[in-house]
């Protein structure tokens, strides 16, 4: 309806929420199915998943009612929209004072259209010029408190309907993320099933039976959007390659972190050992709760620092062992770790013995300066005080994701 010759609307009415959103969920899921295969085979998943979200979520609408403005003219009014106690002429038009409030908002200004899972029967209309909602009031010998509560009025039931349909897109963006992963991961294990390679992922390492459970005790896991560019894959063709089990991960790091926790009860003992003897330490726990396939995979030490576990000649676990030196230090260990790393989904370690008297700042620096280091992709958890689990990429390749944790444990001189 035109009033005016201006283009109105009920505001949130004119769309089904539950279509729009149904429809942008598709566009997402359609996304990853139009994907060439290489690319799904190759790109890293958290990245990529990223990009999806930041592309296909919708930001809520902010409505600005705390600066709202008023202009006004006359106008000709045409003699049915007067109120019926008027005595007017059909046909005749009568000038009045027409109020227009401008209220700013910001976001797409479709989804002023959009009606939410729950709305209001008696939403006002509105006009839409930029990022400015604009409705008009007729003075019909009004007073001033009354055209400015009947305004009032209105922002307040748009403010309402838009918080109705906030919530619906919070939900949604919500869920998003868990919906394009299992898209992507049905689309991947689909084509690894074509080219007959699941058998090949994966390193045969299981939990050894008959030792000490000291150490060994599993861990469990547990509205501005920002784009994120759509990652780059280069690599033609798709070469399976061995992972260490998430499971077995959680392990070897929950083994690690009790050890480390040992060291910090028996300071008397570990104080001042040097970083291999640590290293040997943790070894001796490590290697009698898990064994090797027949081809031999197993811990070994590279250096004064190193845990390493091979697979074909090539690191699929490396825990790298370091007394803290400031940040400089830590950053450098970082990137002496990653260069030990060629294969997607490494996994890794960064284990800091801190011989400050004050511990807490070194947490703090590690939280802070971690994603500072080039390689660095995202911070995934922090798993307990002075563990935490980050995502980053081997040199080169954005896409060849390794799971690094650090800990950190205090062993003050």
């Amino acid at each position: 309806m035109s009033r005016y010759g201006r283009n109105e609307f009920v505001a949130f009415s004119e769309l089904d929420g539950f279509r729009v959103l149904e429809n942008r969920k598709s566009q997402a899921l359609q996304a990853i199915k139009d994907q060439v295969d290489d690319y799904i085979l190759n790109v890293n998943k958290a990245e990529y998943l990223e990009h999806l979200v930041s592309e296909y979520s919708i930001p809520p609408l902010e409505i600005c009612g705390d600066e709202l403005t008023v202009s006004v003219e006359e106008r000709m009014i045409p003699a049915e929209w007067h109120p019926r106690s008027y005595f007017v002429d059909d046909g005749q038009s009568y000038p009045k004072d027409v109020y227009t409030f401008h209220l700013p908002f910001s976001g797409d200004a479709q989804l002023l259209k959009v009606r939410a899972s729950t709305y209001s029967m008696s939403s006002p209309r509105i006009m839409v010029s930029g990022q400015e909602i604009q409705f008009e009031i007729i003075n019909f010998n009004q007073e001033a408190d009354a055209i400015k509560r009947e305004a009032d009025n209105v922002v307040s039931q748009l403010a309402s309907q838009n918080q109705h349909l906030t919530k619906d897109l919070v939900r949604f963006n919500g869920s998003l993320e868990a919906q394009l992963s299992q898209a992507f991961d049905a689309r991947k294990a689909q084509l690894l099933k074509k080219h007959d390679v699941i058998s090949s992922l994966g390193i045969p390492v299981r939990k050894a039976t008959g030792t000490p459970r000291t150490f060994s005790v599993p861990a469990k896991r547990t509205p501005a959007i920002t784009s994120k560019p759509k990652p780059d894959v280069s690599a033609k063709g798709y070469k399976p390659e061995p992972t260490l089990d998430d499971e077995i991960y959680r392990q070897i790091l929950k083994i690690i972190h009790d050890v480390g926790k040992q060291f910090e009860r028996l300071p008397s003992t570990y104080t001042d050992k040097e970083e291999e003897h640590l290293r040997d330490h943790i070894l001796l726990i490590l290697e009698p709760n898990f064994e090797g396939s027949a081809t031999g995979e197993t811990f070994n030490k590279k250096g004064k620092t190193d845990i390493l576990l091979r697979h074909e000649n090539s690191n699929v676990f490396v825990a790298e062992l370091k007394y803290w030196h400031g940040k400089k230090g830590y950053l450098e260990t970082i990137t002496q770790l990653l260069s030990y790393l060629t294969w997607r989904d490494s996994k890794a370690a960064v284990v800091m013995f801190v011989p400050n008297k004050e511990f807490t700042p070194v947490l703090e620096t590690i939280r802070e300066v971690t994603s500072e280091h080039p390689n660095h992709l995202g911070f995934v958890k922090e798993a307990g005080e002075g563990w935490y689990q980050f995502r980053f990429h081997i040199n080169d390749d954005p896409n060849r994701e390794v799971h690094v944790a650090v800990q950190a444990f205090h062993l003050p001189r």
